[in-house]
């Protein structure tokens, strides 16, 4: 019997067991030559491809791999190299300069170099980290001499795989750069309203000699990523996409077919664009935008490929293959199967890798997901049977799949671990007087000024400090049996004395207390709230080699006990300096966890924030005055469609405030947010109203501040000093500079220092180093500002 093609988008590139992150972490502490570091990646490549094709996906992607990130990889492609890193040789060392920075002696001359690294944002509304390229506006572009994707697809062929390569198409890589002065200088204000999409004569000529050596190399099928087509089109967008297609269709190779590649959104408002362009094939999403298939099917021409995004590759339950079979099925009817491919929304690269690990997970709810080894196997069965109009004569086994689907589906809605209604009673009492503080900023906050005896310039860190190899040992040894509970907590009781002191040497003023005993800022919480559960090897990429290991959240969501309140008074009782409560807040919790998809987020979000809530009252009641609620992820769950914001940023901000906003004026709530644009949002960051709000604002050339400068931001703030996001130490020099920078448009008065994000995965010399330069850039500024404090009040 015929079948379908399937297709996947992008395959989790870190591996069963993230070897490559240990491969390339292995290289950069001198434990790996390159050549153990490439050889074991090709290794990882082909085992990767070969698992697809025995799983029976047809259109299996090569250029999905990366050693860093695909869009720095798209970037170093056609040696859009910043002149920064100019002097650095071509190879590893410039590559991972520019994604990480680099700091210390020359790679080939010894001498001392320290070049920070590019700017670092999320893709799209998703947890994954991209390098951003920076082009300036003389940029040109030239394919590199050995492009990377067309010795992949090489690699594959070898293996007797036919693959198909996917590339980030030139406008969505234009629209994702930024801009710089000539000749990639830093940035500067006269480039503020450049258009990237200007540069796309010089980039054109450069992708149709990619696609000819690609062709050259026994492609037939190119998937071309242009997530873009899902977002507002501004001014000109339309006809770049117009100018881009045309030009490479003109020598495209007749044995190349380009697939147009949407994800994460809609496509409807640009389906008469779409349909014009001269490319093969559409996909589009069909998980985030079910309801866009009837207008793709009325639009797509009739001898194009309408590939299906109906495998969820974001979230980790099990798709419902009945329901998704009859959307195949009804395209496959008015298309036929030759033109119709059944692929995943997204790449997979946002699922872990297996379900096979996963030994000790509850059996009831495994039953529930799939994972993206398992998803391929979805993708197999909707490719046999949505040839057939019905399950009439199917496979046996197809058979068999389909109905034991259909009553995993069915156990899951009817289970009584997804529902608790003494949740859903409290929830449905919330009022709006319980979102709001009850005192405005300028008056609780000279109170907690008092309280705390904060200097001018405060210093604070955002939470975590490093995550030694002896912690993880420790806390793996605790997991296994091998050390007893007591043994544990006196080890965590010594690094945490050991942070603490560190801290007061260092002369910070509000201090934490370093959060050993904490996995990661979700799954911690996670592990002490019900309607939680936690995957053994649930890992997924976040940025460069980091991963995350998300928790799932499978139903009603309730705090039954204290968090965190035993470790905030342990620290406290070290020190006579403010200490600050650690939390993760309401929306963070919610976007860095798989969430369930049978209600909606924001009844989700607000079960988070109630039981946050009691953690804060709790945290205030024992005498912590100062809290920390983190949520660096509202930027990122917001919609892509501006149509969308005002919805989600009501109930994502309600959020925030419902966990936060039961404490008395005296007690000072931060925030923190990191990695993301947040000038679309800044209304409804002050509506947050905290007290104190850091900001990841050192890779961005302080283009944040123009917010500030637009909106008037009336609270505190603490836009990073330095990146931890890179090993380099930053100078008292650079610091202050960046400090005055700062100074041109925030009050004094209101200026906390602190590095832009968490320390956790830094190491203590450099972070010791960093923090020292901190405090001695404060107490600089502390003398240049210290004829104008009139008294204490205007401190």
């Amino acid at each position: 019997m015929a079948t379908l093609q399937s297709s996947i988008i992008g395959f989790p590139r870190i591996g069963a067991q993230r070897e490559l992150k240990k491969l390339i972490e292995g290289f950069w502490a001198g434990k790996q030559t390159e050549a153990d570091l490439l050889h074991g990646a090709q290794a990882l490549r082909a085992k990767h491809w070969q698992l697809q094709r025995d799983r029976g996906i047809d259109q299996i992607p090569v250029g999905d791999f990366s050693l860093y990130d695909t869009v720095l990889d798209t970037a170093y492609l056609f040696n859009a190299v910043p002149q920064r890193y100019q002097t650095i040789p071509r190879g590893l060392a410039q590559y991972f300069a520019m994604g990480r920075g680099l700091q210390g002696a020359h790679p080939t001359t010894g001498d001392k170099v320290d070049v920070p690294a590019m700017e670092m944002k999320k893709w799209f509304d998703t947890n994954y980290h991209f390098i951003v390229p920076e082009v300036a506006t003389d940029q040109t572009f030239t394919l590199s001499d050995d492009p990377a994707i067309v010795a992949h697809l090489r690699e594959a062929q070898a293996l007797g795989i036919a693959a198909k390569p996917v590339v980030l198409g030139p406008v969505s890589f234009l629209l994702l750069s930024k801009v710089t002065g000539t000749g990639g200088a830093t940035a500067v204000s006269s480039t503020a309203e450049f258009d990237c999409l200007s540069l796309l004569p010089r980039l054109l000529p450069e992708y149709v000699k990619l696609l000819a050596l690609l062709a050259e190399a026994g492609a037939t099928n190119v998937q071309i990523d242009e997530p873009f087509l899902g977002m507002d089109f501004t001014v000109g967008m339309a006809e770049a996409y117009r100018t881009a297609y045309d030009y490479l269709a003109v020598d495209l190779p007749a044995s190349l077919r380009l697939i147009l590649t949407t994800y994460f959104e809609r496509v409807n408002n640009c389906l008469d664009l779409i349909k014009r362009l001269p490319v093969h094939g559409l996909h589009i999403d069909l998980v985030r935008s079910p309801d866009q298939i009837k207008a793709a099917l009325d639009a797509v021409p009739a001898d194009w490929i309408l590939s299906l995004g109906v495998i969820n590759g974001r979230n980790i339950w099990k798709t419902d293959l009945n329901s998704a079979l009859d959307v195949v099925r009804k395209v496959v009817a008015q298309r036929g199967p030759e033109r119709t491919w059944v692929a995943t929304s997204c790449s997979l690269l946002h699922s872990p890798f297996s379900l096979e690990f996963e030994t000790t997970l509850d059996p009831e709810i495994k039953d529930w997901l799939a994972f993206a080894t398992e998803k391929l196997d979805e993708l197999r069965v909707l490719a046999v049977a949505g040839a057939s109009a019905d399950n009439a004569g199917l496979d046996p086994q197809v058979a068999a799949v389909l109905e034991a689907n259909r009553q995993s589906q069915a156990a899951r809605r009817s289970s009584n671990r997804v529902v608790n209604p003494l949740v859903q009673d409290r929830l449905a009492v919330v009022t709006p007087d319980m979102c709001r503080r009850a005192t405005p900023f300028n008056d609780r906050y000279p109170q907690q000024r008092a309280a705390q005896r904060l200097p001018l310039f405060p210093t604070t860190t955002i939470g975590s400090f490093p995550q030694t190899k002896e912690v993880r040992q420790a806390r793996l040894k605790f997991k296994r049996g091998d050390l007893t509970a007591e043994a544990y907590d006196d080890f965590l009781r010594r690094e945490t004395e050991r942070c603490v002191r560190l801290q007061e040497d260092i002369g910070l003023d509000v201090l934490v207390h370093g959060e050993f005993e904490r996995n990661d800022m979700v799954e911690y919480f996670g592990e002490k709230l019900r309607g939680y559960v936690f995957t053994a090897n649930g890992w997924v990429s976040s940025y460069g080699t980091r991963c995350v290991k998300p928790p799932i959240i499978y139903g009603d969501v309730d705090r039954p006990n204290p968090m965190t309140v035993d470790w905030s008074l342990y620290a406290q009782s070290l020190t006579p300096k403010p200490m600050k409560g650690m939390l993760t807040g309401p929306v963070t919790c919610l976007q860095w966890s798989f969430v369930r998809d049978d209600q909606a987020r924001s009844v989700t979000a607000s079960q988070l924030a109630l039981a946050i809530r009691d953690e804060v009252n709790d945290l205030e009641k024992a005498g912590i005055r100062t809290i920390q609620i983190d949520e660096p992820a509202i930027r990122e769950g917001l919609p892509l469609r501006r149509s969308d914001w005002d919805d989600y940023l009501e109930w994502a901000v309600d959020a925030f405030l419902l966990s936060s906003s039961s404490v008395q004026d005296i007690t000072q709530i931060h925030t923190h947010m990191c990695y993301s644009d947040f000038n679309d949002i800044f209304p409804a960051i002050q509506r947050m109203d905290a007290d104190v709000i850091t900001i990841e604002n050192s890779r961005s050339d302080l283009k944040l501040l123009r917010a500030f400068d637009r909106y008037g931001y009336h609270n505190a703030s603490g836009p990073g000093l330095y990146d931890i996001h890179s090993p380099r130490v930053p100078s008292v020099q650079e610091m202050n500079e960046r400090l005055a920078a700062l100074l041109e448009y925030l009050p004094y008065q209101l200026i906390w220092l602190n590095p832009d994000c968490g320390l956790k995965t830094r190491g203590w010399p450099e972070v010791e180093s960093s923090l020292r330069n901190l405090t001695a850039t404060a107490a600089e500024f502390r003398r240049r500002y210290a004829d104008k404090v009139t008294d204490a009040g205007s401190q």
